[in-house]
């Protein structure tokens, strides 16, 4: 099969448009340089040609990037990642990665909530800042998967801007009015499946994670969150008790007005939903990535790790097995 067959998007010649400071950023960091970017994009697209289970993708260099980015320019191991990524798509019909129409009802009302969005000004190291309120999440009215949607949303659209590929990304939770009815939206399953393939598949660099107005009541359910993650990751979540004490880790200028900075809130959601309404047309247009889905096993496709990473032939699993920690002790963790 012939790339051109594949390709939902051009195989475009890339050339780095970004200052000097993203440059050596991504050379620091990343290990990227010209002729390591221009081998590795190479490498990549005759892969995907050739790969028989791989049937629809995108050949730009933008969407290879964050990928090759994220795995630090390994091929092997992004080449994992990209085929994790196009089924982690496709799991449970497409549920969570597919449809992300910002208009569909369950999305608008989630975003215009402030549910999440991302804020206007980088902090001081050009990260681009998500901030995430759970906590304004109605179970009555939405169900679990529009959560998961609107985070895919929010994600996809941010990784088509270079710069967030490479500087990467700092969290904002406010966990305020998180109660025990909220551990009922997803099965212990369902919760491993969903935080271990996100982070293991989804291409983004997770700077920080700084979380305030934590319930004390909940802290084995943190405690269990955090055990999904990777040690690296754990190394970067910062809990707080109240937003005073968060305010140490993060310019609380760059907050909204009612989280003491200057921009309100409504006005941040209303230019975060400008970004996504720009990016519309490419993120739905990715629906049209697609594989053989009849060369995976079924429960690869309701997301089980075990059979994905079979499937997608993967490298040493990084953030350990599915269950671990589940019966043992959690790590402690510190709340300032």
């Amino acid at each position: 099969m012939k790339e051109v067959q594949k390709g939902i998007t051009a195989a475009d010649d890339y050339v780095f448009q970004l200052d000097d400071d993203l440059k050596d950023c991504a050379e620091r960091e990343l290990r990227e340089t010209s002729a390591v970017r221009k081998a590795a994009i190479e490498a990549i697209r005759q892969w995907l040609a050739q790969h028989p289970k791989i049937l629809a993708t995108r050949l730009d260099a933008n969407f290879i990037l964050r990928f090759l980015r994220n795995k630090k320019f390994s091929v092997p191991i992004t080449q994992e990642c990209i085929e994790r990524y196009l089924l982690l798509r496709k799991i449970r019909n497409g549920e969570m990665f597919m449809n992300l129409d910002m208009k569909s009802p369950a999305v608008a009302d989630l975003l215009d909530l402030g549910y999440i969005f991302a804020l206007p000004d980088r902090d001081h190291l050009g990260r681009r800042v998500i901030m995430h309120r759970p906590g304004v999440f109605n179970m009555q009215k939405h169900k679990n998967y529009d959560m998961l949607k609107v985070h895919a949303l929010t994600y996809e659209t941010l990784l088509e801007d270079e710069e967030n590929q490479i500087r990467g990304f700092v969290y904002v939770v406010d966990a305020a009015k998180i109660g025990l009815q909220h551990l009922t939206l997803f099965t212990p399953q369902e919760a491993v499946r969903i935080a271990k393939n996100a982070e293991r598949t989804v291409p983004m660099r997770h700077k920080r994670l700084i979380a305030f107005n934590i319930n004390s009541s909940l802290k084995f359910a943190v405690d269990f969150g955090i055990s999904l993650v990777s040690e690296k990751f754990k190394k970067r979540v910062i809990l707080c008790t109240n937003l005073e004490r968060a305010n140490r880790y993060i310019d609380s200028s760059l907050l909204p007005a009612e989280y003491g900075g200057n921009m309100p809130m409504a006005e941040m959601i209303k230019l975060f939903k400008k970004e996504l309404e720009d990016k519309q047309p490419t993120i739905l247009h990715n629906d049209n990535m697609n594989l053989r889905l009849d060369m995976y096993p079924p429960e690869a496709l309701e997301g089980s790790l075990g059979a994905i990473n079979r499937a997608c032939g993967a490298q040493k699993d990084s953030v350990g097995s599915t269950f671990h920690g589940l019966q043992g002790s959690f790590r402690k963790l510190e709340v300032d």
